[in-house]
């Protein structure tokens, strides 16, 4: 979804439009929909998007305020603003949940990182409040962005719900709206404001980092998870890596490997090694916790011992996959190096993984 949010990025001037809200048409506005419908709709003058978006022509975005009116259904959707986009599928992003009404997950601030929203990662009270929706009347969203800042006020409160700070280097970037899904919604009265960059209170919400974590991972190049099926060609798979890259923990929960890597490039492949070294000073079996989106295969010096799904859904109807130290796994070292690589394969919601020992004694980790 979020590749054809920004299919468009003709970055040609800042946003001018200032007082007046923004004309619902194809002259300022690129649809890529199933469907849409410009018409009046219980009093404003509204768009009717069905499956897709709707980003601004010719104008880019760095701060501001971004309001508008979005009418609501009661059923699983995710309407709301994708701002700074950028040709890479980069973006930060706040957006609503109507079929978690009330709910401590009802809305979500995050970024788009390569086109891939990890949600799985950035979850809890910092990034969501609870609201409870209408959905017989419009629904008023008031964004106002600052540097490496934001803020979200509904429905005209003076006090914001939700300040966070955002994600990437603040840069110009193309406006966009999403989350019709399949019975689509309205959105109305849309206005950015760039000069209007004043924050209320901003006091965000604090999350407890995970101690003692492995601080970064070396990243290898995509391959097909596939791959992984025929046991006895793990060596020829792992010799073919390319090792360009390293992330490290962000928000002391994970790593995030779309940071650096594209996952929908066009490029088959879905998975890719994160690897560490451990200087072992004896042979030893050492308790490794860690977790992953979506899947994973543990490798310890080219064997591999662990295989597990961590998706959404995959463990009951209501699991959506957030990363912790979930899983364990006990490692039998060899003295000297060893070699750790963890096969993480992605679908949708996060590429991440985390990991420590429960006891460091007697190890160095490269």
């Amino acid at each position: 979804m979020i590749s054809r949010l920004f299919t468009v990025l003709l970055f040609v001037t800042s946003i001018t439009f200032s007082q007046n809200y923004i004309p619902l048409d194809t002259i300022n506005w690129d649809i890529n929909a199933k469907s849409y419908i410009i018409e009046n709709f219980k009093g404003k003058d509204a768009i009717y998007i069905q499956g897709g978006a709707i980003t601004l022509k010719d104008k880019t975005f760095l701060n501001g305020t971004i309001e508008f009116d979005v009418f609501l259904k009661e059923e699983q959707a995710f309407p709301g603003v994708y701002f700074r986009g950028t040709k890479d599928f980069d973006s930060e992003q706040w957006f609503m949940r109507p079929h978690l009404s009330g709910k401590p997950d009802a809305n979500q601030a995050a970024p788009a990182t390569k086109g891939i929203t990890p949600w799985q990662l950035y979850f809890g009270e910092k990034y969501s409040f609870p609201y409870k929706y209408k959905f017989d009347d419009w629904t008023h969203v008031k964004l106002v962005v600052n540097n490496d800042k934001a803020q979200v006020f509904l429905d005209g409160t003076e006090t914001p719900n939700l300040s966070w700070n955002l994600f990437h280097t603040p840069q110009e970037g193309v406006v966009a709206f999403r989350g019709g899904r399949f019975t689509g919604l309205h959105l109305a009265n849309i206005k950015i404001a760039p000069n209007e960059t004043n924050l209320k209170n901003f006091t965000p919400k604090t999350r407890k980092p995970i101690e003692n974590l492995v601080s970064k991972w070396k990243i290898s190049d995509k391959f097909k998870e596939k791959e992984l099926e025929n046991v006895s060609s793990l060596k020829s798979i792992i010799n073919a890596r390319k090792w360009n890259h390293e992330i490290v923990v962000e928000e002391g929960i994970a790593a995030n490997i779309s940071r650096k890597l594209k996952r929908y490039d066009g490029k088959p492949g879905n998975t890719v090694f994160a690897k560490i070294e451990i200087d072992s000073d004896q042979p030893q079996i050492k308790l490794f916790e860690f977790g992953y989106s979506d899947r994973v295969v543990v490798i310890l010096n080219g064997q591999p011992i662990y295989k597990g799904t961590n998706k959404w859904r995959s463990r009951d109807y209501r699991y959506l996959g957030t990363v912790g130290l979930f899983d364990a796994v006990y490692l039998p070292l060899k003295k000297g190096k060893n070699t750790l690589l963890m096969a993480v394969s992605e679908d949708f919601g996060g590429w991440l993984i985390t990991g420590r020992f429960n006891n460091n004694s007697q190890l160095k980790i490269n």
